[in-house]
């Protein structure tokens, strides 16, 4: 969405005069009651309000919009993949301002004290934000204690963390003490571009030697300004894979050296708080996870994304096959780390409500730090209305819930009709699909994608 910061010469005309008046009043000793803002045209609302208008946030008043820094321009290019050019609501109007640092940032509960936390991901820019309200009250007020975002991994400025791009994800975490705000960070820019694996070794082995480390600490540096200073960053995901550049296969030894020196330069930041997750894919995939993992003093949670495929695949065998469920929840336990399943959801068998089921119960039985489903199509169950049953299973799960549940109640409910952004699958016949890494899907508004 795309907001227009227009004055007419008339609303000119109006500030002055306001300006004035004011004038006046104060020479004749009259008094304001505090925290006012002067009459300033606000930014145009969303359904559901912009998370940069927590009370956390507007505790502080806005400076003058001439005062407000150029805005560099916001990525059209989101790093999940598959995902639609994603314009987040502040473009071409000045941001609000970022909050003001402090010492301490948001209080976080100690490690192992915080309640099972869910949400979804269901955009990396505003509309993910304003999002959840809408969500949460089709959960019957679920409390969506979990922000999902994902750092464009196009070009090494985005990576840093462009300017506007998390003020609203900073407002929306601080506006609660027990949200958790989880940031997936590429490793490598051009992560998507499909950059074979010798380039791909050469920049690890450039990352190994520390001549990317400046970035991750403008990132670190952006995010404690930010007053986020506990995000959990997702660091490098699905490293055993092969679709982002920042994949490990092409040289273990040199990517795992490379995550190493990304979270000593970021924890090197002042006032820093954050946690790293280690999150590769369901499964062995190019390369066995666990020749990937860096060490237990760099990674503070093991994670999972953990989709519903290949076809015809049960839950049982994404259970015990190998590098599967249960592989991760053991080697996180010998490792005493916390578990997480930052992307999880429908995929390869369509509507699923077996799966939803199973794994719903998985979750609940494990109770991992956090969890959060991927919520476009094909894989989610709000947004996307090609998968009816398994919608009416996470939502009677879920609704009302204020953490993760300890009974997983039948179905009983018709979801409510979902958001209008939703794709719908391709049928393509699977030899076709074969040769795509991901999904192709079609959206209703006309905008193509791969998952």
């Amino acid at each position: 969405m795309v907001l227009q910061n227009c004055r007419a010469r008339t609303g000119r005309l109006t500030v002055v005069a306001a300006a004035v008046a004011l004038s006046a009043a104060l020479a004749s000793g009259a008094s304001f009651a505090a925290g006012t803002p002067p009459s300033a045209d606000p930014p145009v609302p969303t359904p559901a309000a912009p998370a940069w208008t927590a009370p956390a946030v507007t505790a502080s008043a806005a400076p003058p919009a001439l005062q407000t820094p150029a805005v560099t321009p916001a990525p059209t290019v989101p790093s999940r993949p598959g995902l639609p050019p994603s314009v987040p609501s502040v473009t071409g109007l000045p941001q609000p301002p970022p909050p003001t640092p402090s010492v301490t940032g948001p209080t976080t509960p100690a490690p192992g004290e915080e309640r099972p936390a869910f949400g979804v991901f269901l955009d990396s820019g505003a509309p993910g934000v304003t999002g959840m309200t809408s969500l949460s009250s089709w959960l019957g007020g679920a409390e969506l204690r979990v922000g999902h975002s994902y750092l464009p991994g196009d070009r090494w400025s985005n990576i840093e963390g462009a300017p506007g791009f998390l003020h609203e994800w900073a407002s929306w975490r601080m506006a609660k003490s027990d949200r958790m705000f989880v940031l997936n960070v590429p490793m490598l820019e051009r992560n998507e571009e499909g950059v074979p694996d010798a380039e791909v070794r050469w920049l690890l082995r450039q990352g190994a030697a520390g001549q990317f480390d400046h970035h991750f600490r403008a990132l670190a540096e952006r995010l404690v300004a930010l007053n986020v200073p506990d995000t959990i960053l997702v660091l490098g995901w699905e490293m055993n894979g092969t679709t982002y550049t920042h994949r490990c296969g092409p040289d273990p030894e040199a990517w795992k050296k490379y995550w190493n020196r990304i979270v000593t330069a970021m924890r090197s930041v002042p006032g820093q708080r954050f946690r790293f997750d280690f999150t590769p894919s369901r499964g062995r995939d190019a390369i066995p996870w666990t020749q990937c993992f860096p060490g237990d003093d760099t990674v503070d949670i093991i994670g999972m994304d953990a989709y519903d495929q290949p076809r015809g695949v049960s839950f049982d065998e994404q259970v015990n096959e190998p590098y599967g469920l249960q592989a991760h929840v053991d080697f996180a336990k010998s490792h005493n780390k916390p578990i997480s399943y930052p992307e999880w959801g429908l995929f390869r068998n369509g509507d699923n409500d077996e799966y939803m089921r199973r794994m719903l119960a998985w979750i609940d039985a494990h109770k991992p730090l956090y969890n959060t489903l991927t919520d476009y199509c094909p894989h989610g169950v709000w947004q996307c209305p090609a998968n009816p049953g398994s919608s009416r299973v996470y939502r009677s799960v879920l609704s009302g819930r204020t953490s993760w549940p300890a009974v997983l109640p039948a179905p009983t409910t018709l979801p409510v009709p979902l958001s209008s952004t939703v794709c719908s699958p391709l049928r393509l016949g699977d030899w076709i699909e074969s040769w795509f890494v991901r999904k192709v899907c079609r959206r209703f508004d006309g905008w193509s994608r791969i998952r």
